[in-house]
């Protein structure tokens, strides 16, 4: 392992890995030394791009389409990967979706595919891996992609804060279980992140980014390989101490009041 290339020998998971952040995410660990296995839930054709860049790097790339709701795709997911580039370490779970309705409005239907990918899936990636590097005796890292809106409402997407708040626990319960096995387990919160779900809002009511620029205090959003910086920092093996604790990354917006309807 080189100081230029802290994460050579590793191997990274990261789910959700073709969307805006997921990408982020997979260059950067291969960047640092990672060979990557990227999991989502569309064609394989629409990973030539990273694979390109990723093989450019030196590094290898696996992919597998996969739905993080289903344990046991995640278990297969995980096995296949081990045997291709070896027990991953550094684990991601990132897959996420988002429901734009408040608990009036939200279909039951929506309520519960988004808790199972944004919650369920997040603990079968989490658990099934932990549990192949306590099988080795091997330590790790888990680094879960959570958000600002696990402390602070946002009324319009209720599943999303819900299923972020939850998560937020499941880091904390797993990191102190895992911590004397040499397994570390945090969080990434972003705030507004112009890519990936917050893109897709923005997208949707192109208002809400002029307003959230105004919002943030540092004055601007974030970028997909801002995030991805945040992860690699927790990944990196020099973190040694740092465990069930979240990197907040929000521009200041937690120092404001709960987000309303006629301010996100």
């Amino acid at each position: 392992m080189s100081k230029d290339l802290p994460l050579e020998g590793s191997v990274a998971i990261v789910s959700g890995g073709l969307g805006d952040i997921g990408r982020a995410i997979a260059r950067e660990l291969a960047r640092r030394g990672a060979d990557v296995a990227v999991g989502d839930v569309v064609e394989a054709e629409r990973t030539e791009a990273l694979r390109s860049e990723l093989e450019a790097m030196g590094r290898r790339m696996r992919y597998d389409r996969v739905d993080v709701a289903d344990f046991a795709a995640v278990a297969a997911w995980i096995a296949a990967t081990e045997a291709d580039l070896g027990v991953p370490d550094l684990i991601v779970p990132n897959a996420a979706i988002v429901t734009q309705a408040d608990s009036r409005t939200i279909a039951p239907e929506q309520w519960s595919r988004e808790l199972r990918v944004n919650l369920d899936g997040a603990f079968h990636l989490a658990q099934a891996a932990t549990a192949r590097l306590l099988a080795h005796g091997r330590p790790g890292r888990v680094v879960f992609l959570g958000s600002w809106a696990a402390h602070a409402p946002h009324p319009f997407i209720v599943a999303y804060c819900t299923a972020k708040a939850g998560l937020r626990m499941l880091c904390r319960c797993m990191a102190a279980e895992l911590a004397p096995y040499g397994i570390l387990v945090n969080e990434v919160a972003p705030g507004y992140v112009d890519a990936g779900l917050s893109a897709q809002i923005f997208r949707a009511e192109p208002h809400r980014r002029a307003r959230a620029e105004r919002t943030v205090p540092t004055g601007s959003l974030i970028s997909s390989e801002e995030v991805a910086n945040q992860v690699a920092y927790l990944c990196d093996p020099a973190n040694r101490q740092m465990t069930g604790s979240v990197l907040l990354m929000d521009g200041g917006l937690s120092l404001l009041s709960a987000v309303g309807r006629d301010d996100e």
